[in-house]
């Protein structure tokens, strides 16, 4: 069963993809609400997470800054951004991120694009 660790500062957005990956057989870990916290969260797992689903707008750090620092420390982490700004597609494909979803999205997308990382 692959892991998933979501980095979203919106509490129901966890809870929506916790309810949707578990259905879809993932094993949904802990996740963060901004970049500071997923690097810090990500440093002390003892279990890296299979797939880190990244918003881009939160506080203290921004998704594509969080992408670049955890591919710098962990090449080998997969990174699906899934973000309702459209616009920093470009800039979080280049950054690594191996996909790239558009909010709203269909649940049959974002299980789809898990299975392509």
């Amino acid at each position: 069963m692959k892991s998933v660790f979501v980095v979203d500062d919106e509490p129901f957005i966890h809870v929506l993809y916790r309810e949707i990956l578990e259905r879809g057989g993932y094993e949904v870990l802990e996740g963060a609400h901004d970049g500071v916290e997923a690097l810090e969260m990500l440093r002390s797992m003892n279990k890296r997470p299979d797939i880190i689903v990244m918003d881009h707008r939160m506080p203290r750090r921004d998704g594509v800054e969080t992408t670049i620092k955890i591919l710098e420390e962990t090449p080998e982490a997969r990174v699906l951004f899934a973000s309702a700004d459209p616009s920093i597609e470009r800039r979080a494909l280049k950054a690594g991120a191996a996909g790239f979803l558009v909010k709203p999205f269909h649940i049959g997308e974002l299980l789809e694009s898990l299975k392509g990382i």
